[in-house]
Protein backbone atom coordinates (compact mmCIF):
# COMPACT_ATOMS: atom_id res chain seq x y z
CA UNK A 1 0.00 0.00 0.00
CA UNK A 2 1.26 3.47 -0.82
CA UNK A 3 0.63 6.68 1.04
CA UNK A 4 0.85 10.35 0.16
CA UNK A 5 3.70 12.39 1.55
CA UNK A 6 3.96 15.92 2.93
CA UNK A 7 6.77 18.46 2.76
CA UNK A 8 7.16 21.65 4.78
CA UNK A 9 8.96 24.67 3.35
CA UNK A 10 10.01 28.13 4.50
CA UNK A 11 10.35 31.18 2.24
CA UNK A 12 11.74 34.62 2.97
CA UNK A 13 9.55 37.77 2.64
CA UNK A 14 10.50 38.01 -1.05
CA UNK A 15 9.36 34.46 -1.76
CA UNK A 16 12.81 32.89 -1.97
CA UNK A 17 12.84 29.27 -0.83
CA UNK A 18 15.04 29.03 2.26
CA UNK A 19 14.39 25.51 3.48
CA UNK A 20 12.45 22.39 2.59
CA UNK A 21 11.84 19.53 5.00
CA UNK A 22 12.13 15.85 4.51
CA UNK A 23 9.04 13.89 3.53
CA UNK A 24 6.56 12.60 6.10
CA UNK A 25 3.16 10.89 5.81
CA UNK A 26 0.57 13.10 4.15
CA UNK A 27 -1.96 12.34 6.88
CA UNK A 28 0.06 14.39 9.37
CA UNK A 29 -1.48 17.82 10.02
CA UNK A 30 0.51 20.98 9.20
CA UNK A 31 0.92 21.92 12.86
CA UNK A 32 2.15 18.44 13.79
CA UNK A 33 4.53 18.43 10.81
CA UNK A 34 5.96 21.81 11.91
CA UNK A 35 6.55 20.39 15.38
CA UNK A 36 8.20 17.25 13.95
CA UNK A 37 10.63 19.42 11.99
CA UNK A 38 11.09 21.77 14.99
CA UNK A 39 10.23 24.80 12.88
CA UNK A 40 9.44 27.04 15.89
CA UNK A 41 12.92 26.50 17.39
CA UNK A 42 15.01 28.45 14.83
CA UNK A 43 12.36 31.18 14.71
CA UNK A 44 12.67 31.68 18.46
CA UNK A 45 16.47 31.40 18.44
CA UNK A 46 16.79 34.12 15.79
CA UNK A 47 14.02 36.40 17.04
CA UNK A 48 11.90 35.81 13.94
CA UNK A 49 8.27 35.03 13.28
CA UNK A 50 6.49 33.38 10.39
CA UNK A 51 3.22 33.84 8.55
CA UNK A 52 1.32 30.61 8.15
CA UNK A 53 -2.01 29.60 6.72
CA UNK A 54 -4.92 28.48 8.92
CA UNK A 55 -3.40 24.99 9.13
CA UNK A 56 -0.73 26.37 11.49
CA UNK A 57 -3.20 27.94 13.93
CA UNK A 58 -2.19 26.94 17.44
CA UNK A 59 1.46 26.18 16.62
CA UNK A 60 2.86 29.09 18.65
CA UNK A 61 1.03 32.41 18.52
CA UNK A 62 4.20 34.33 19.42
CA UNK A 63 6.12 32.81 16.50
CA UNK A 64 3.57 31.98 13.80
CA UNK A 65 0.85 34.44 12.80
CA UNK A 66 -2.19 32.90 11.10
CA UNK A 67 -5.38 34.39 9.66
CA UNK A 68 -8.34 34.68 11.97
CA UNK A 69 -10.85 31.87 11.46
CA UNK A 70 -14.60 32.19 11.34
CA UNK A 71 -17.37 34.10 9.61
CA UNK A 72 -18.99 37.44 10.32
CA UNK A 73 -15.76 38.84 11.75
CA UNK A 74 -15.49 42.44 12.90
CA UNK A 75 -13.88 44.85 10.45
CA UNK A 76 -10.50 44.85 12.22
CA UNK A 77 -10.27 41.04 11.95
CA UNK A 78 -11.12 41.17 8.24
CA UNK A 79 -8.42 43.82 7.73
CA UNK A 80 -5.91 41.73 9.69
CA UNK A 81 -6.64 38.68 7.55
CA UNK A 82 -6.38 40.73 4.33
CA UNK A 83 -3.00 42.16 5.37
CA UNK A 84 -1.83 38.71 6.43
CA UNK A 85 -2.75 37.29 3.01
CA UNK A 86 -1.01 40.15 1.19
CA UNK A 87 2.21 39.67 3.17
CA UNK A 88 2.09 35.90 2.73
CA UNK A 89 1.61 36.21 -1.04
CA UNK A 90 5.28 35.95 -2.12
CA UNK A 91 5.74 32.79 -0.06
CA UNK A 92 2.58 31.29 -1.53
CA UNK A 93 3.91 32.01 -5.03
CA UNK A 94 7.09 30.13 -4.08
CA UNK A 95 4.98 27.14 -3.05
CA UNK A 96 3.15 27.34 -6.38
CA UNK A 97 6.52 27.31 -8.18
CA UNK A 98 7.54 24.22 -6.23
CA UNK A 99 4.29 22.51 -7.13
CA UNK A 100 4.93 23.37 -10.79
CA UNK A 101 7.71 20.79 -10.71
CA UNK A 102 5.35 17.98 -11.62
CA UNK A 103 7.72 15.35 -10.25
CA UNK A 104 6.24 16.15 -6.82
CA UNK A 105 2.64 15.52 -7.99
CA UNK A 106 1.13 12.43 -6.43
CA UNK A 107 4.58 11.03 -5.66
CA UNK A 108 4.35 7.74 -3.82
CA UNK A 109 7.66 6.13 -3.06
CA UNK A 110 10.22 5.74 -0.31
CA UNK A 111 10.14 8.95 1.81
CA UNK A 112 13.93 9.12 1.69
CA UNK A 113 13.76 9.40 -2.10
CA UNK A 114 11.13 12.15 -1.89
CA UNK A 115 13.34 14.06 0.53
CA UNK A 116 16.24 13.88 -1.93
CA UNK A 117 13.95 14.87 -4.83
CA UNK A 118 12.66 17.86 -2.82
CA UNK A 119 16.21 19.00 -2.02
CA UNK A 120 17.10 18.73 -5.73
CA UNK A 121 13.99 20.70 -6.69
CA UNK A 122 15.01 23.36 -4.15
CA UNK A 123 18.39 23.72 -5.86
CA UNK A 124 16.88 23.68 -9.37
CA UNK A 125 14.16 26.14 -8.42
CA UNK A 126 16.75 28.50 -6.93
CA UNK A 127 18.93 28.21 -10.05
CA UNK A 128 15.96 28.79 -12.36
CA UNK A 129 14.77 31.78 -10.34
CA UNK A 130 18.20 33.44 -10.17
CA UNK A 131 19.15 32.87 -13.80
CA UNK A 132 15.70 33.78 -15.23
Amino acid sequence: MTTSLRLQAIADPDGELLWVSGAIRGSIHDTAAARIWLIPRPLAEHGLFALGDKGYDGLDHDLVATPIKGRDKPKWQKEYSRLHARLRGPGERMFAQLKAWSILDQVRCNPNWVTQIAKAVQVLNDYEHRSG
